[in-house]
């Protein structure tokens, strides 16, 4: 199996101005793959990217590497794939909104960990028209803005008034996540927080940094959570009820190909879609990814948790 890892840095240009060009796609943006390889892999199409109908070719995975969701299923469907026979490269991207427009330019195959019914459904109203939805993997992900738990507030509502508490801010993520936009769109203006705080973004891990010091110091402080997540179990922190319901239903995750990607792997794509992880179990994978293993052995921490649960996810037909 090859690995090539491609990351594509956050930049002041538009989503579109990132993606145009059509076919030259990330690899116009003048970004270098350096790859390495381990024992082997059956090959890939004549020109080096996606082909064939079953194993043998190439399939590329983008994601966002700081959003453990998207980096924990790449190395799960990476594991999986790798099983079918098929190469697998990896494509990591520091923004949703070019992670969805290069999906639907074809310059990724696989988009492990989409929330396209209401985090990032303003990408899919973009560019859903290019991109196939291969089945939900997960059920009840929701966005919030949560608090330490020594901190004596429960809801939304009670942030009103109390600015001041929080140094006026609410700690934010990456600036083009679907959660930031929800954050500043709607919760903010809904509840009236935008008259006392302003919502800082910067990455997750800032975001966990700031968390994690601040807990440490028994700080008041407000961030932007989601589950699932493995922070919401490592961190003593609880979320705030939305009692208006500003962050929208909770929906499912996804994984999500490009156009025609299920024609040019039927078989990937029907194994892609049976596969479905409980909140228990994800958060153990997660957690072995991010938290027991680290950086750099998420191949390793996949395959752990695959040995303790056999039957979570079904064995791929052999390629």
């Amino acid at each position: 199996m090859t690995i090539r890892r491609i990351t594509l840095p956050r930049s002041s240009f538009s989503r579109r101005a990132a993606m145009m060009g059509g076919g030259a796609g990330l690899m116009g943006l003048g970004l270098a793959a350096c790859g390495s390889s381990d024992d082997g892999g059956s090959g890939s199409g004549s020109d080096g990217g996606s082909g064939g109908g079953g194993a043998g070719g190439t399939i590329k995975l983008g994601y966002i590497a700081s959003w453990s969701d998207g980096l924990s299923m790449a190395y799960l469907l990476d594991n999986r794939l790798a099983a079918m026979g098929f190469e697998v490269e990896h494509t990591q991207i520091s923004d949703a909104g070019l992670l969805y427009a290069g999906l639907s330019e074809g310059d990724v195959d696989i988009n492990p960990s989409g929330w396209p019914e209401v985090t990032h459904k303003a990408y899919m109203d973009e560019y859903g028209d290019k991109i196939e939805d291969l089945d939900a993997w997960y059920e009840g992900a929701k966005l919030n803005l949560s608090v330490p738990g020594y901190v004596d507030i429960s809801s939304i509502e009670e942030l009103v008034g109390q600015g001041d508490r929080f140094g006026n801010r609410i700690v934010g993520i990456e600036p083009g996540a679907g959660l930031t936009g929800a954050t500043q769109d709607s919760v903010m203006p809904e509840y009236g927080l935008d008259e006392d705080y302003e919502l800082i973004t910067s990455s997750t891990p800032a975001m966990l940094t700031e968390l994690g010091s601040a807990i440490d110091a028994e700080e008041d402080i407000v961030v932007t959570l989601w589950t699932p997540f493995w922070a919401n179990s490592t961190y003593d922190v609880k979320a705030l009820e939305d009692s208006k319901g500003a962050f929208g239903e909770a929906e499912a995750l996804h994984i999500l190909g490009r156009q025609g990607f299920a024609e040019d792997f039927p078989e990937a794509a029907d194994y892609l879609g049976q596969i479905k992880i409980s909140d228990e179990l994800y958060n153990d994978l997660e957690d072995k990814v991010v938290n027991e293993f680290g950086e750099g052995k998420e191949a390793e921490a996949v395959e752990a948790w695959l040995e303790e649960n056999p039957d979570v996810v079904p064995a791929p037909p052999e390629g």
